[in-house]
């Protein structure tokens, strides 16, 4: 790990510890906080080979029709059955969630300090009666887990605002780290598709912000503030995770062609324009924005511009990590052949 990441990792742990000791300035904490994940989840997705899990243009297409089904499921639950009896079926699953989401957090910064075998050898767990469902693990993700299981059962009992923002940061990191958008194309179909979904459900329905108030889940951030009617402001996960792979492609598209992270930078930019938007807007009406009305073009507007200025739209455009993925695999057989 490299300087730069070590020092925004420390940085957002103690920006999340703050609001304990001194007050923070939720608008500023908000904006911080965001980018901090954005920054810590970017550098993590670069690895020798591409994020597990890649989108194509068509799943792309159905994700903001997916979500608007299971935001409206969502609304509908919570109008109909009790707000308890649903909270506490959601408590369980993310608790489970929330340990595999810790443990894979932590492991990179403790298998520095375990047995390589802990770290290499994996073990296959068959369930009983069901050979078919093997579930495969290490020792140091054992390890990595136990804390992570202690945490959620304290969030689980508490609901405190901290866990809840330990484990949201948790699935944000991860989410960006593992989630791949496969090209600019395909990151462009989905960020736009969102920025539809987005305004539609908060400014045309009470939707979005009922179940955003009504959902008690790591699904969202929350900062502490001094006004005793709203104690916190909230940002949704889905306004730092659907950005921040868009951002992390262009770190890796950087990294791919051996160069500075010179698209990443203006990805980035382009995202703290658009959260610093969002604050002063939301502000200025006070009332709920729809982030993503702001983010979406900042991000695309940057790098555009970027790449524009720069005469590299179509190598840009060209970029295909899904294609990647099966040359390197089309090579690593090739070489077990001969």
């Amino acid at each position: 790990m490299k300087n730069h990441e070590r020092l925004a990792n420390l940085a957002l742990a103690a920006l999340t510890l703050a609001p304990l000791v001194v007050k923070v300035d939720p608008n500023l904490n908000v904006i911080l906080t965001a980018c901090l994940t954005v920054y810590v989840g970017c550098y993590r997705s670069v690895k020798p080979t591409p994020p597990s899990e890649t989108m194509s243009n068509e799943h792309a297409m159905r994700f903001p029709l997916v979500g608007s089904a299971m935001l409206l499921s969502l609304f509908l639950l919570f109008k109909f059955l009790s707000k308890d009896l649903v909270n506490a079926v959601l408590t369980c699953y993310f608790f489970l969630l929330g340990i595999a989401a810790l443990a894979a957090t932590l492991l990179p910064e403790i298998q520095g300090f375990l047995p390589k075998p802990w770290n290499d050898n994996v073990i296959t767990f068959r369930f009983p009666y069901f050979k078919s469902l093997e579930f495969e693990f290490t020792k140091s993700q054992i390890i990595a887990a136990i804390p992570g299981t202690f945490f959620c059962a304290w969030y689980a009992k508490q609901k405190h605002w901290l866990a809840n923002n330990i484990l949201g940061l948790a699935f944000s990191i991860q989410g960006i780290e593992m989630l791949s958008l496969g090209s600019f194309k395909t990151g462009a179909i989905l960020l736009a598709g969102l920025f539809v979904y987005d305004i539609f459900w908060v400014f045309f329905t009470p939707v979005m912000v009922s179940v955003a108030k009504s959902f008690d889940a790591p699904i969202k951030l929350l900062f502490p503030t001094s006004n005793s009617a709203r104690p916190f402001s909230m940002l949704g996960l889905g306004d730092i995770v659907i950005p921040g792979i868009f951002v992390a492609l262009a770190l890796r598209f950087d990294a791919s062609r051996g160069k500075d992270s010179q698209y990443f930078k203006s990805a980035f930019l382009g995202y703290t324009a658009g959260l610093v938007a969002t604050i002063i807007v939301m502000n200025w009406f006070q009332a709920a924005q729809p982030a993503l009305l702001y983010i979406v073009p900042g991000v695309i507007g940057f790098l555009a511009a970027h790449c524009i200025w720069n005469g590299e739209v179509k190598p840009l455009l060209a970029f295909d990590e899904s294609k990647s993925k099966s040359e390197e695999t089309d090579e690593d057989s090739n070489k077990k052949a001969d």
